[in-house]
């Protein structure tokens, strides 16, 4: 059996320690590859540093909406140049819009739209946040489907949308991504968006070292060996095996991501 964890973020302090002990536990858990998002352009240089000191470690490199401010007029030229020059960048992001924790709207959708320039330029799929922005992120996939060139792909990930929104971004052959909130036991909304997605859009996360999942919940830090129990919960929702889900996930995260597994 094999799990890709498609976000993480292993850059974080509390990583540092026993980074190397926190992949034995990944790889014992059959999670064969990793994608590292990034939240901010300061990230960069460790977030590569990780991606080639271990092999099954692939990353993105973004700017997240609550981040929003930080983009200055260098940044789009950073990215797309770190993002031309390094095989091991899979992704643009995160990028999106929060209007949950946030309330420069104008300002994320401008850094939103820029980082989608640079992905539909690069042909490369795009990792989106979308906390409480539902409606707005549509608009705006929708108005760059209709006029890019080349279609703008990518996964909406660690996903909390009603199964109304998420069949949104379906349409717009958007993946979706669950994580540990789909187990738990109050998420009604994000499990019935689990029961409802097409199989050939489905993948799994952990966003460690956040939202550790049931039944790790009570931990303070989220690891990527435990992507494991995210698609447990997920194979019992759809009624199919752990095993079916993990070659589905797989195979789905590898055709997004052009990963060669």
């Amino acid at each position: 059996m094999q799990l890709i964890d498609t976000h993480v973020h292993l850059n974080f302090d509390n990583f540092q320690p026993d980074l190397a002990a926190v992949r034995s536990r990944w790889q014992e858990a059959g999670v064969v590859h990793l994608v590292h998002s990034c939240v901010e352009p300061a990230e960069f240089s460790s977030i590569q540093a990780i991606a080639h000191q271990f092999p099954e470690v692939s990353f993105a490199v973004g700017l997240h909406p609550l981040d929003a401010e930080k983009w200055q007029n260098e940044t789009a030229k950073e990215i797309l140049s770190l993002a031309s020059s390094d095989s091991k960048i899979v992704a643009i992001g995160e990028m999106g819009l929060d209007f949950y924790k946030a309330d420069n709207y104008e300002q994320q959708q401008i850094v939103f739209e820029a980082q989608l320039a640079i992905a539909s330029e690069l042909n490369l799929p795009v990792i989106i946040h979308c906390r409480d922005a539902a409606v707005a992120v549509r608009e705006i996939l929708q108005k760059w489907q209709e006029r890019a060139n080349n279609q703008i792909k990518g996964v909406m990930h660690c996903w909390g949308g009603t199964p109304e929104e998420t069949q949104w971004f379906l349409d717009l052959g958007f993946y979706i991504s669950f994580s540990g909130t789909v187990t738990f036991k109050n998420a009604k909304a994000i499990q019935a968006s689990a029961a409802m997605v097409k199989s050939d859009r489905l993948l799994v996360e952990t966003d460690c070292p956040f939202l550790a999942p049931v039944p790790k919940r009570g931990e303070k830090r989220n690891e990527p060996a435990y992507v494991r129990y995210v698609a447990e919960q997920v194979a019992q929702i759809r009624q199919e095996t752990l095993e079916a889900i993990s070659a589905q996930t797989t195979q789905n995260a590898c055709e997004l991501f052009n990963l060669a597994i």
